[in-house]
């Protein structure tokens, strides 16, 4: 035999392991189970009123029947003999030196455990709202159950008597709610959502993903979702945009009220994307004609025009001829003489007879005269004034 040979069948001699040693290293290796140990177990038998599993401890484990009556009867019946499956220590021996172990308790922990992993990750979890009560709504969670504060849900009103918060918490039953964990606490089975902060937090997403997907100049489909005094904001699935007050039509608008309603659908413009604070202008009146597109062909130097007072300042009134369309009297045009205040002579809301002194319709600015205007009583023989014909006053 060759040197080399004889070495090498050496060198296995000397790495083998002995039947000792080895029996030796599981002994080294082997760690009691403990209360409260989570181990992976082998099922060894399924019998009526046990389970019997290889949980690598010295003597097999035992699923009692009171820990298998918890269990769904579709869960019992996909387990089978040869399965690795989870199992909680519930004592490390019995009287006959069995492992007590628990299927039911084991689940419990997973779940626990799943919680915890909503709890860092942030992820959103949908749940049905299972019971409620005087504080707030019941969510099941696998095996266990979270609790989601009156405080926490998006649709539930404050400063309710007793009997109506009872009522209105009752109409969640069987909802189906966005929920983020907010307070895990394994030890005290303590879990909470919250609906607001999931809406919040999806909305976010939403708001992100839609701004990624939409483009200035685009014709979106919304419904206006509130009102406020300098606009409306406009839901377009997910997430608001805002059509600033001067963009709601091309007349004046004291307040978006007096155009829109909240749950009215409206068709937008995508007026700006603003990425670097997440927002979203809209317009309404970009999808209007502009009326000072057609002011040239309306409108002549010289015509005799209705027009109606909107504003008085000190240096003249401003007078609207159509929607729209104002053009400004000058303190000069308001009657001969000195007048002092314009307000003097016309207040908001007043109707009269003007003329037109000029027209620049590129500039968006016409100028009227009152008191180049004929008065109220000669109104009736004007017969041929160019331009449109003169609205009749009551």
């Amino acid at each position: 035999m060759e040197r080399s040979s004889v070495m090498d069948e050496l060198i296995e001699e000397e790495q083998a392991s002995s039947p000792m040693e080895k029996l030796f290293e599981e002994e080294y290796d082997y760690k009691h189970p403990r209360r409260g140990d989570i181990r992976q177990a082998v099922v060894l038998s399924i019998e009526p009123h046990q389970m019997v599993v290889d949980v690598r401890a010295k003597r097999d484990g035992i699923v009692p029947e009171s820990d298998l009556v918890r269990l769904r009867e579709e869960e019992i019946s996909e387990i089978e003999v040869g399965d690795e499956i989870p199992v909680y220590v519930l004592s490390p021996h019995n009287d006959e030196g069995y492992v007590i172990v628990s299927v039911n308790m084991a689940l419990v922990h997973q779940d626990w455990l799943r919680a915890e992993k909503f709890f860092k990750s942030g992820e959103i979890y949908e749940g049905k709202v299972s019971n409620c009560n005087k504080g707030g709504v019941v969510v099941p969670f696998g095996r266990i159950s979270g609790f989601v504060p009156a405080s926490q849900l998006v649709n539930m009103p404050r400063r309710l008597s007793h009997e109506q918060k009872m009522a209105k918490l009752s109409e969640f039953m069987g909802k189906t709610l966005p929920l983020k964990v907010i307070e895990v606490h394994r030890h005290r089975r303590r879990l909470i959502f919250s609906e607001r902060m999931a809406q919040r937090q999806w909305r976010e997403q939403r708001k992100q993903q839609l701004m990624n997907e939409l483009c200035e100049g685009e014709v979106r489909r919304g419904t206006v979702s509130s009102l406020c005094n300098f606009g409306a904001f406009v839901d377009l699935g997910g997430a608001d945009g805002l059509v600033h007050i001067s963009e709601l039509a091309w007349h004046r608008v004291k307040h978006p009220r007096e155009v829109l309603s909240v749950g009215d659908e409206v068709d937008v413009y995508v007026l700006r994307l603003d990425y670097e604070r997440r927002r979203i202008g809209l317009s309404i009146k970009r999808l209007q004609p502009d009326p000072w597109t057609l002011v040239d062909e309306k409108y002549q130097v010289g015509q005799v025009v209705r027009g109606t007072i909107t504003n008085v300042v000190d240096f003249g009134a401003f007078a609207r001829l159509e929607a729209g369309v104002e053009g400004l009297i000058h303190v000069s045009e308001l009657a001969g003489g000195n007048v002092g205040h314009p307000s003097n002579v016309v207040r908001r809301g007043d109707e009269l007879a003007l003329r037109i002194l000029s027209v620049n319709a590129g500039r968006r600015r016409i100028g009227l005269s009152l008191r180049q205007a004929p008065p109220r009583a000669e109104l009736a023989e004007v017969k041929e004034e160019p331009g449109p014909e003169l609205a009749p006053f009551d």
